[in-house]
């Protein structure tokens, strides 16, 4: 069965909205900021990718009821962006909708939901004010928020649930989708992921230290993939959404493609030769790759184009090699390549739907974005991928298949292969 995407949804920090969010891919717009509060708090890294959400955008989607005492950025992002994606894919939504729709359902995940609506609900347990937390702690809260609220709102009868595997959440859920509609199992599932932002969930990262210190001062230079001066990843929040459909069901509809998901691959590297909670094992990384080919049925000399994960750290390199060896493919044979962490940080667990949206943008339109900050190309990338491989400029390009792939903390590994749409 031949599987589909039909709309897309995306709040990021350089754009919220689909619309936005191109503007701004194409022309090389970072979404990066300095956040007086992490300075305030004595972050080493005080610059961030926070989406920008006025009252009004919030009020397209909430009513000023749900608002009420609300205060979780993963259910605000993950259902500005579901939603979005839903109606661009012309389907119904909204309290008209009297019985479930079978046929569809949510694959959506997260990281993490609702922290700062749980330190709010924390410091008022602690003054003995457990009866004035208010009815909707736990469905802010509660890791599942998420999908339940996308549920509500789209009257969704099919599986609603929501998936965690750290920065592999996005692509790992679209995945799901994908294998559930191929068993035919439901028609369309709004796929995707979301993530909190704040010092509350950057704050581990920062004292890790796979955060960067530099560019505080200049924060469009911060995040810096694929760079020889890159120090770590600028944290990002946001959440990117996708409707994935079996084509069957697109063509009766007469909906928007977008693209086809012709394969994917999921592991994990069990933590074992090299791999651990924060690195990646390239066994595994490649063997994802691999098998995402395989299960796509091209030869892997077919990939115009990779959209990496490539998150600004010392794995970069790494992870570019893993690419060329999975592949084989080096020099003037290796794909197109770019990093869309450069302009809007590392979303987390939103990383991968986010990164998904920009790629089918990228597929449909016929571009690749700019790879803002990567002028000194790390030496150990520059060996393997020429420098007009990884632009600087958007470039307009005819492309037919580009790989997207994500590695998440816990040594998780996802990639998906995704075509042009051709009837």
């Amino acid at each position: 069965m031949r599987v589909v995407i039909t709309g897309l949804g995306v709040v990021a920090p350089n754009g919220t909205g689909v619309p936005a969010f191109t503007a701004a891919v194409r022309e090389g717009v970072s979404g990066i900021r300095y956040d007086p509060q992490l300075e305030a708090l004595d972050f080493s890294c005080r610059i961030a990718g926070t989406p920008e959400v006025t009252e009004a955008m919030k009020l397209q989607y909430f009513d000023p009821l749900e608002l009420k005492g609300f205060n979780s950025g993963a259910v605000l992002y993950g259902v500005m962006a579901g939603m979005e994606a839903w109606q661009d894919a012309g389907l119904p939504a909204g309290n008209a909708i009297q019985q479930p729709d079978w046929d569809s359902g949510a694959i959506f995940g997260t990281g993490s939901s609702g922290i700062d609506k749980m330190r709010e609900a924390i410091y008022r347990m602690d003054e003995l004010q457990v009866r004035r937390l208010g009815s909707t702690v736990v469905a802010q809260t509660m890791a599942s928020g998420i999908s339940a609220w996308l549920g509500g709102k789209l009257a969704l009868g099919n599986q609603v649930t929501t998936n965690s595997s750290a920065c592999t959440t996005g692509a790992e859920s679209v995945l799901m989708a994908y294998d559930r509609i191929r068993a035919g199992k439901a028609r369309r599932i709004l796929a995707g992921s979301t993530t909190d932002g704040g010092p509350y969930v950057w704050g581990g990262f920062d004292a890790m230290k796979v955060c960067t210190f530099k560019n505080n001062d200049r924060p469009a230079a911060g995040s810096r993939p694929m760079s020889a001066t890159a120090t770590g990843f600028v944290p990002g929040a946001g959440a990117g959404a996708l409707v994935v459909e079996s084509l069957e069901s697109a063509l009766e509809r007469n909906a928007t493609i977008y693209a086809e998901i012709i394969g994917g691959h999921v592991n994990s590297g069990g933590q074992r030769n090299e791999g651990s909670m924060t690195a990646p094992n390239s066994e595994a990384v490649q063997r994802c790759i691999r098998e995402a080919v395989r299960d796509a049925g091209i030869h892997p000399d077919e990939i115009d184009a990779i959209n990496g994960h490539l998150t600004a750290t010392s794995k970069d390199a790494a992870e570019v090699i893993n690419w060329s060896q999975a592949l084989n493919r080096s020099g003037e044979h290796f794909p197109y390549l770019n990093a869309l962490k450069c302009l809007v940080g590392h979303c987390l667990s939103a990383s991968g739907s986010i990164e998904l949206v920009a790629a089918v943008l990228q597929l449909q339109q016929g571009f690749l974005f700019p790879n803002i900050n990567s002028e000194d190309l790390h030496p150990e990338i520059a060996a393997i991928v020429p420098r007009e491989k990884i632009p600087q400029q958007l470039i307009h390009q005819d492309l037919q298949v580009i790989a997207k792939a994500s590695f998440g903390f816990g040594d998780v590994n996802a990639c998906i292969i995704l075509k042009k749409y051709k009837f």
